[in-house]
């Protein structure tokens, strides 16, 4: 490949699925802006604060950054404790002194760096957190402002309480929202290469020991953190 195509230029002709890992990452490392800044923003949508969702999240953000430790920034926010009331997504008012946090995440994600946007949320019964789907509706927003989040990388973690408790399921569902914002929707890379990040917690707090699942996480950060470098600053 002739080294001074562009980086537009050739996701244009050749298209992101097509290319190889190794040609993203040579491409970000002679295309992309030395000096511009990317960040990755993971939302954990856990009520359980610091708990699996978000160790999880943790190892699939340090995975992104170690892509490129100089260029990448990392963030994880965890909306445990916030309060994120999802009749305003329906246009029902709050009733007098009733908490809103959900500015303030949302600010962390209209921020102009971001480039790739994370979501994690454990399974409760096949299906996402409740917490998990209030963001989801109050995202509702960003579509309304002229889909702010159209064209940024994302993907998705779910960590369940058995091996096969509807991980992939919830993935699913999480990424169907995401595609409404016009987001670009990845999975984990090679070579678990699926639908995201699907972890196993066995009652422990700990899904570090569930290895294959750790896999998926790093390499769900590893290939947003590729392919959001690729595509160039946000």
């Amino acid at each position: 490949m002739d080294t001074n195509v562009s980086r537009r230029r050739f996701l244009g002709t050749a298209g992101i699925g097509a290319a190889s890992v190794g040609a993203l990452s040579a491409l970000a490392a002679e295309g992309a802006e030395p000096d511009s800044a990317l960040k990755i923003v993971a939302v954990a949508c856990s009520p359980r604060k610091g708990k699996t969702t978000a160790q999880a999240l943790g190892m699939c953000l340090e995975a992104a950054k170690a892509v490129a430790p100089e260029r990448i920034e990392i963030e994880l926010v965890e909306l445990a404790g916030l309060k994120i009331p999802a009749e305003l997504a329906a246009g029902i008012p709050l009733e007098a002194g009733q908490a809103d946090d959900f500015p303030e995440v949302a600010a962390k994600l209209s921020d102009p760096t971001v480039g790739a946007i994370i979501v994690g949320t454990p399974v409760y019964f096949a299906n996402m957190a409740t917490l998990c789907k209030a963001f989801i509706d109050r995202c509702g927003m960003f579509r309304k402002n002229k889909f702010a989040l159209s064209g940024k990388i994302a993907g998705v973690l779910a960590v369940g309480g058995v091996r096969n408790g509807g991980q992939e399921l919830v993935i699913q569902s999480v990424q169907a929202s995401l595609f409404c914002h016009e987001m670009l929707v990845v999975g984990d890379g090679r070579p678990t290469g699926h639908f995201g990040a699907c972890l196993w917690n066995d009652g422990s707090d700990d899904v570090s020991k569930d290895e294959f699942g750790v896999a998926t996480a790093k390499n769900l950060g590893r290939h947003m953190a590729e392919v959001a470098l690729a595509r160039g600053t946000p």
